[in-house]
């Protein structure tokens, strides 16, 4: 009998876990550390996985101008989409208006104001992309920092032409892609170890409650993908069967985690696995985790209006347009942050003598909300991937099939070692 591909498992353990934590919420409460186990193993992975595969294309490439090229184009496609992201959240804001009828209680804004941790300032966001410590930042998962040491690390390497090292790097990153393929079989049982327990903690009836906001959300998700997201695949000529088929278990970690650590790791294996070069993987991802966050800027543009309309404040589109604006520089580069969205989102309506009580509102719907967006940061990330590398001219005409999950008789990290 065969066994199913790594996809249909994820999603059986997403069922399976929906339905524990329905039927039996206490037995789906005490799985939590199932799930908590999976991410943290993923988590293993991220700092050695990155710096390795950053390396090896920067060093082993040995063009430093190459790397100043592809670090330019892709901070332009992260802008122009990140903008298309947060227009869409206006527009359906506006049109279907969730927070019409919601009245806030100003009383509930110290209780927002202590769950939400404090914003960093420009110039602190700034500097918290260089790293003080590269093991700290390691210890930490800070991406953004690991990136920064990773590609100053392979400019000397390259200038010193240290060989041995490259080599190493090389090792390691085949090492850790194996590592990945192992940790990756645990996926379907973490999946529904976590989600039984937020349906366990939360209820059937978190689904229901703030349901408009919901859907809205979720409406306008799905628009963002099929015509932005759509048109850039067609305009970029990326052959979209291939592509949906290599990034739907990322996707679906993505989802049930309401994690994009937790699916990095296999959305890089994957991407490489359809042809998109280490070198341009090992960058864009970890670069789009910080600035290229697609469903997160949709979600607070909408989010900021939902507050007003909920507070009953009408906002001119001058005023909506210069919030747009503000989402777009606050956004940046604070992935590291706690309940990052909601620190930028606080952050948002302070400025804008909005009710902070609106982000108490918000956090009891956060998760089911966290779980779309989270998962279209990773869609977006993976297809910049894929249109940088065409620009790069480095995309093959011709893709090889893509590659099984693990459980079938060929592991992805093998056949990504063997190219």
């Amino acid at each position: 009998m065969r066994v199913p591909g790594l996809t249909a498992q994820i999603l059986i353990g997403l069922i399976v876990g929906v339905l524990v934590g329905w039927q039996f919420p206490a037995l789906g409460v005490s799985l939590a550390p199932g799930g908590e186990i999976f991410l943290r193993l993923i988590k293993t992975i991220i700092a050695p996985l990155v710096f390795a595969t950053l390396v090896v294309g920067i060093a082993g490439a040995g063009s430093l101008h190459s790397v100043g090229r592809l670090g330019l184009k892709s901070l332009i496609y992260f802008e122009v989409v990140t903008t298309f992201a947060l227009i869409v959240g206006l527009v359906a804001v506006n049109l279907l208006k969730p927070g019409a009828g919601i009245h806030l209680d100003p009383a509930i804004g110290q209780a927002a104001a202590s769950i939400v941790p404090k914003q960093p300032a420009g110039g602190d966001v700034i500097a918290h992309i260089v790293p003080t410590s590269i093991i700290d930042a390691m210890a930490r998962g800070d991406v953004l920092q690991i990136v920064t040491f990773s590609i100053l690390f392979a400019a000397a390497v390259s200038a010193a032409r240290a060989e041995p090292i490259v080599n190493f790097c090389q090792s390691l990153a085949e090492v850790m892609f194996k590592y990945t393929g192992y940790v990756m079989r645990l996926a379907p049982f973490g999946v529904g170890a976590a989600m039984a327990s937020t349906i366990g903690h939360h209820g059937l009836s978190v689904l229901w409650s703030l349901g408009k906001l919901i859907g809205t959300l979720y409406l306008a998700l799905f628009v963002f993908v099929v015509f932005v997201l759509g048109s850039i695949a067609i305009i970029s000529r990326i052959p979209l069967s291939q592509f949906v088929q290599a990034v739907r278990e990322p996707v679906l970690i993505a989802f049930s985690t309401t994690s994009s650590e937790a699916a990095l790791p296999r959305a890089m294996l994957a991407m490489e696995s359809i042809g998109v070069p280490r070198r341009i993987v090992s960058f864009v991802l970890p670069v789009g985790y910080s600035f290229n966050l697609d469903g997160t800027t949709l979600y607070l543009s909408l989010a900021a209006i939902f507050v007003a309309q909920a507070a009953g404040i009408e906002l001119p589109l001058t005023t909506q347009v210069l919030m747009m604006l503000t989402l777009m520089l606050t956004s940046k580069g604070v992935a590291a942050v706690p309940r990052a969205s909601l620190v930028i989102l606080s952050g948002t309506l302070a400025a804008f003598n909005l009710p902070l009580s609106g982000v108490a509102l918000i956090l009891g719907v956060d998760t089911v909300m966290d779980m779309a967006r989270t998962s279209v940061n990773v869609l977006g990330n993976c297809l910049a991937s894929v249109v940088l590398a065409r620009w790069e001219r480095a995309f093959p005409e011709k893709l090889a099939p893509v590659a099984p999950g693990p459980g079938e008789r060929v592991e992805a990290a093998d056949l990504v070692l063997s190219r």
